[in-house]
């Protein structure tokens, strides 16, 4: 790095410190230096490829439109990595490569376990057991794979087995289950149990406070990884990158990988095609609602647990009412004793046929942010395109506010995966949008009933 190169970028430098937040600056911009600086070229020397993969995708406007705006510069601005990286940064990012590549790949560095104990992210639900999830038709595949997949996690051709199905069916029931009975026989030591938006939240507050090595000191070094709910991880290039890299960390390495979704692989919206692929190289297995019987059984099992004793005639009459989901059994069982044990009634089958007098339920469509745009785009007659764009006219900000508002009243996905559905918006304007639109139902009873007639449409 020479004199002049290192004094022109100090004038950037300067120049970008007066444009963000002084945490920021610190973070991203004061560790920079310039191995060349020229009207022509601009090499940029930064801590690892993750602070350059960083860089490019957040602040790449910024610093190009400083350079100009200092020296009227267009250079070809390009980033080097530190061979001696500093300590509070993250060792570089595995290069991408096939599956159990022979390709030379710069080893994964090793955290000493006395300095840096691995802990659960999320501590494993004790209720969640092989021994206790209830085996039918609608999920005796699935629980077949997870059984193998635990008794020798990472070297079976279930790797990554991709449970999924519809909400309530016991995705996470399996997912913790094969967490808890690796470490009960030992087939695993390091099990890492996470939703998917956790995993997001580790990794951006792993950036922000300069604690990246303890992010893969968790992730990549798990024995075993579980990851609920991944159809809503955020879907930004640089998200999904890092999910790449832990993926390939692990399965290079004959770790288990084992995730759930609401839907197949193939039908998750905004991933990329790289990471859809991964998901399939292993099992993907569907579990679908229980049947009569199964639901009979899992009303029995629940009732057992309560410590009740549950006829089978009562058990039937509410299976056969019930055909949605497991969490719906449970919940209507549970308020029937409470209603019993409150009232003083017997639980009897009289009982129950006076107080659960709601006719049957159906199942109910899936809800997705991506129905909910389109529904709205036909309702509102407004181009999907600008529903998510960025037009501020106020018939599309309209439209586009109520799409938020409902996203988050029907889906109950993070506000960061609707603000990013949305065009990339923050979680900040989902906020400010369901509340503009809380607020004016309050008052506008045109408006309230146009929401309430295109919920209707959206949930049927």
């Amino acid at each position: 790095m020479d004199e002049r190169s290192s004094g022109s970028w100090s004038q950037c430098l300067h120049a970008i410190q007066q444009k963000i937040q002084g945490q920021s600056f610190e973070t991203w911009f004061a560790p920079i230096t310039a191995r060349q600086f020229t009207s022509e070229q601009a090499v940029l020397e930064v801590p690892d490829s993750f602070f350059a993969d960083w860089l490019e995708e957040n602040y790449i406007g910024l610093i190009k439109a400083t350079i100009y705006e200092v020296f009227a510069w267009h250079p070809r601005i390009t980033f080097a990595v530190d061979e001696t990286p500093p300590v509070k940064h993250a060792p570089s990012f595995i290069p991408e490569a096939p599956p159990h590549s022979t390709s030379s790949t710069p080893p994964l560095r090793v955290f000493s376990p006395e300095s840096q104990p691995v802990q659960p992210v999320f501590p494993l639900n004790p209720r969640y057991r092989f021994d206790n999830f209830v085996v039918g038709e609608s999920n005796e595949v699935s629980f077949s794979a997870a059984m193998v997949t635990a008794e020798s996690p990472g070297q079976t051709a279930f790797n990554p087995l991709v449970l999924y199905g519809g909400v309530g069916l016991g995705k996470t029931h399996i997912l913790q289950a094969i967490g808890a009975y690796c470490i009960e026989i030992g087939t695993a030591q390091r099990v890492v149990y996470v939703t998917a938006e956790k995993f997001l939240t580790d990794y951006l507050d792993g950036i922000n406070r300069g604690t990246t090595s303890n992010f893969y000191q968790t992730y990549r070094q798990a024995d075993v990884l579980l990851v609920d709910d991944i159809q809503f991880y955020v879907k930004t290039e640089g998200c999904q990158r890092e999910f790449i890299h832990t993926f390939n960390a692990l399965y290079q390495a004959d770790k288990q990988i084992i995730i759930s979704s609401d839907r197949p692989p193939s039908h998750l919206k905004g991933f990329e095609d790289r990471l859809i692929s991964r998901f399939q190289w292993g099992l993907v297995t569907n579990i679908e609602a229980p049947d009569l019987s199964t639901r009979i059984e899992i009303l029995m099992q629940k009732a057992e647990e309560m410590g009740i004793s549950l006829v089978q005639e009562i058990a039937s009459f509410l299976a056969e009412r019930i055909n949605t989901n497991i969490r719906e059994l449970e919940g209507a069982l549970k308020r029937l004793v409470a209603f019993t044990k409150l009232q003083g009634y017997p639980l009897t089958i009289e009982t129950v046929r006076k107080t659960l007098l709601s006719p049957p339920q159906k199942t109910k469509p899936t809800v997705s942010i991506e129905s909910i745009q389109k529904a709205a785009a036909n309702f509102f007659e407004i181009p999907l395109e600008k529903l998510v764009g960025a037009t501020r006219k106020q018939d599309v900000t309209t439209a586009r506010h109520v799409s938020m508002y409902l996203s988050k009243s029907l889906t109950g996905a993070p506000l960061k995966t609707i603000g990013l559905q949305f065009g990339n918006r923050d979680h900040s304007t989902v906020i400010h949008a369901c509340r503009r639109v809380e607020s004016k139902i309050s008052t506008d009873s045109t408006f309230e009933h146009l929401v309430s007639q295109l919920q209707d449409h959206i949930v049927g």
